[in-house]
Parts: structure tokens; C-alpha cells; sequence
């Protein structure tokens, strides 16, 4: 007897023994389905409880063996779980048809919940070898700033909707071509409801292809009042958290839809920029005589710069017979001059400066605030409160240097300024 012949005779065997003692027929064959199916049950715990208690068991006996994290990532998904269920679930397949033989109706609602019970469990499989391989490359390195929650949501999207077709042509009894086709003809209804999904599936791509964002970069979105660090990049936000340790979440669709900062070209350049401008009284701006040159020249790091440029000057003017009784006359040095070549020659010397970046001590257009001194040069230190300090050295210095050269910093009058301008014009 073949081992099919043997099931099926085992499978009856109850059937045809309350026959034989006289049973009603309809009532031995519904006893005999119900005692088979309480057999089977018991069969199906029964090898569940083998595989989860030694296979399940002995593979994290392995995993803790092995020096790859990958098989300890497995089991935190719970793989070997649900690759478990395989076994008792082959026997359900193999012996649910034979049981049901003599109920063909209910064969055919066993046979769709069969299925979709597969077309699930296929799906956690996936999504559980998934989540495995991203909390794996998480720990690796050179993926630390990939948006992984992106992609592995990109992939899981496409294995839901591979299996909803599955489960829509198991109910209807229809192709997955069809289903396509189905799917075609309402994709603008697809489009509408699913919006906002759809964009976030198109701008999170667009986001890793180009590599416009990565995990930790830092970026300023003044429109969501975003200021910090990028933590999560997933398929609908970006999680920031600011500088001041609250949480900004962006639509990831407005990183490729609005104008944001990224800072990262600055962390990874030798140097982070230091720009900004000191407003100098117009009217303090004036030409120096040889006093005033002489007076300077004490200044240590501008004095080989004034003996040469001096010596320049008076050979220039003597050798155009320049009348120097009026100071206007042929070439000049001017204070502002001056204190734009100290300024130039402090940045050179400051340890904290990048020598190899752009320095450049440059004026600008004049505005109703004076004339602007722009400081262009570039930190060695790029962390931030660092830089700060750095800046503000800088600028200390500076600020406290222009009177040396008898130069006046701009300054809007404040209420007692105005208040001690009338009371002097009063008392005169």
C-alpha cells in the first residue's frame, strides 16, 4: 500500500468503523471529519512546538556562536519564527485536501484562506529579512548617514502591492494581468487618494539617487523652522533635531519641492567660513601725514608694510615733482587703508585661520551706515561653539583696534544720545 493509500485509509478509518456498528452514514462522516481535524490540530501544535522549541531554539545557540551580528538581527526579527511556521503549514497542505475530500464547498473556502494565509506569511518573511538587513547595515559605518528606513519602506510598499495582487486575483479568480489592467484604468482615483504616498515614494528616491540629504547632515529649512541635525529619513518625513534639542519633521517631499541650506559641503571642507562686516564712519576716513605714518609704524604687524609702501610712495611723488603742501596731492596713505592691511595681516597671522582658504579684508558699497569692512576668511575648527569663539576673538580685536588708526565705528544715536545732544544745545 503507497503512503498516499495509507493516509487516506487512516483518514476514513474512523468513517467506516462507526459504519460498521451501525451508525448513520451522514453522521459517521461528520464525527470522522470532526475527529480529524481535532487529530490534526494536535499534529500541527504538536510539530509547532518541536520547531519553535529546537530548531528556533538551537539557531540562536548558533547565531550566538558566530562572530557576524547579521544571524542575531535575524532572530531579533523574528525570521526564524516565521520561517517556522512552514513546517506544520505543509502538513495543513497536505492533508486538509484529503480530509475534505467528501465537502467540496468547504475545500474551496479552505483553499482561499490557504492562500492568502501563504501570500501573508511570505510577506512577514520578507519584511522580517528586511528589517534584518537595515538594523545590520545601521551598524556598519560607511551606511551611517544612508536613509535606510527610506529604502527599506520603498521595498516593503512594492511587496505589499506584489501581494495585494496576489490576494485581488485569488478573490476574484482573475490574472495578476488583469488586476494590472484594473489598476490602470483607476489610477486616477490611485493618484488622488494616495497623494501624498506617492510623492513621499518619489521624493525619497530622488533624495537618495542625488544624494541631496543624509542622516547627520546638518540643514537650516527657515519654512518649518528647521535648525540642526537630520536623525531619520523615512518615506514620509525627515526628522530634525535643532540646536536647541526639539524635534522638526519635515515632508520629505519639501526637500525637493522648497530651498533649503545643507551644511554639509561646510563639514566636509578644510574650513568653515567667517563673514561678516565692521561699518565705518565715512567722515573719520582721512589721508595720514608722515606723523601719523611714523606714529603707526609702531604697530608690529604692519610696520614692514609701511617702511616699504612709504618708500614706494615718497619715490613716486618725488619723482613727479608732486607738490606735498597739500596733502591731497599725488599718492597717499589713508587710515582706513592702513587698518584694512593690519586687518588683512592680524587674519594671516591667527593660528585659528585656515592659511589655505580665501582671506580677503575688502570694502563695500557705502550705505546709510557707513562704509562696510568685510571679513572673509575661513575657521579651522568647525564645530560650532568653537567657531563662535573664534569669530568673536576676531572681531573683538578689531573693534578694539580702529580707534589706533583713528577711524570711528558707525553707531545709530540711541535715546540718551539724543537726550544729551538737546540738553547741550539747550545749556548753549
Amino acid at each position: 500500500m503507497e503512503i498516499d493509500d495509507k493516509i487516506i485509509y487512516l483518514i476514513c478509518f474512523f468513517e467506516e468503523l462507526f459504519m460498521k456498528y451501525g451508525m448513520d452514514a451522514t453522521l459517521a462522516i461528520y464525527l470522522n471529519l470532526l475527529i480529524n481535524l481535532v487529530i490534526l490540530s494536535m499534529v500541527v501544535i504538536a510539530v509547532n512546538y518541536l520547531v519553535q522549541n529546537f530548531v528556533i531554539e538551537g539557531f540562536k545557540i548558533f547565531t550566538n556562536r558566530t562572530k557576524s551580528t547579521f544571524d542575531d538581527f535575524l532572530i531579533q526579527s523574528n525570521f526564524p519564527k516565521y520561517v517556522g511556521r512552514i513546517p506544520p503549514l505543509y502538513i495543513v497542505y497536505k492533508l486538509i485536501p484529503l480530509i475534505f475530500a467528501e465537502f467540496p464547498l468547504a475545500l474551496k473556502i479552505y483553499d482561499k484562506l490557504f492562500t492568502f494565509y501563504v501570500i501573508i506569511l511570505v510577506i512577514w518573511i520578507f519584511r522580517s529579512f528586511l528589517r534584518t538587513t537595515r538594523n545590520y547595515l545601521k551598524t556598519r559605518e560607511e551606511f551611517n548617514d544612508k536613509p535606510l528606513e527610506s529604502f527599506s519602506q520603498i521595498i516593503m510598499i512594492f511587496i505589499w502591492v506584489i501581494g495585494l495582487m496576489f490576494v485581488f486575483a485569488e478573490l476574484t479568480g482573475e490574472s495578476v494581468g488583469s488586476f494590472l489592467i484594473s489598476l490602470g484604468a483607476a489610477s486616477a482615483v490611485i493618484l488622488l487618494i494616495f497623494k501624498d504616498t506617492i510623492l513621499g515614494l518619489v521624493a525619497s528616491i530622488q533624495v537618495s539617487v542625488n544624494d541631496i540629504v543624509r542622516i547627520g547632515d546638518w540643514i537650516t529649512f527657515e519654512k518649518f523652522g528647521a535648525d540642526g541635525t537630520v536623525t531619520e529619513i523615512n518615506l514620509a518625513t525627515v526628522r530634525v533635531q535643532n540646536w536647541d534639542n526639539t524635534y522638526t519633521t519635515i515632508p520629505t517631499y519639501s526637500l525637493i519641492a522648497d530651498s533649503f541650506q545643507n551644511w554639509r559641503g561646510m563639514q566636509e571642507s578644510p574650513g568653515r567660513r567667517i563673514r561678516r562686516s565692521i561699518y565705518i564712519k565715512q567722515n573719520s576716513v582721512k589721508f595720514l601725514n608722515y606723523d601719523e605714518i611714523d606714529q603707526l609704524k609702531k604697530i608690529s604687524l604692519i610696520s614692514p608694510y609701511l617702511e616699504n609702501r612709504q618708500t614706494e610712495i615718497d619715490k613716486f611723488n618725488k619723482n613727479n615733482n608732486v607738490d606735498k603742501t597739500l596733502l591731497i596731492n599725488g599718492r597717499n596713505q589713508t587710515n582706513l587703508g592702513i587698518f584694512r592691511k593690519y586687518a588683512d595681516a592680524y587674519l594671516h597671522e591667527h593660528s585659528a585661520i585656515h592659511k589655505e582658504m580665501y582671506i580677503i579684508v575688502r570694502h563695500q558699497a557705502p550705505t546709510e551706515h557707513g562704509i562696510p569692512l568685510e571679513i572673509l576668511c575661513f575657521s579651522r575648527d568647525k564645530r560650532w561653539e568653537n567657531f563662535e569663539y573664534i569669530s568673536a576673538d576676531i572681531f573683538d580685536h578689531l573693534i578694539a583696534s580702529i580707534p589706533y588708526f583713528g577711524l570711528q565705528l558707525f553707531e545709530a544715536p540711541s535715546g540718551d544720545d539724543i537726550r544729551n545732544y538737546l540738553s547741550q544745545k539747550t545749556n548753549n
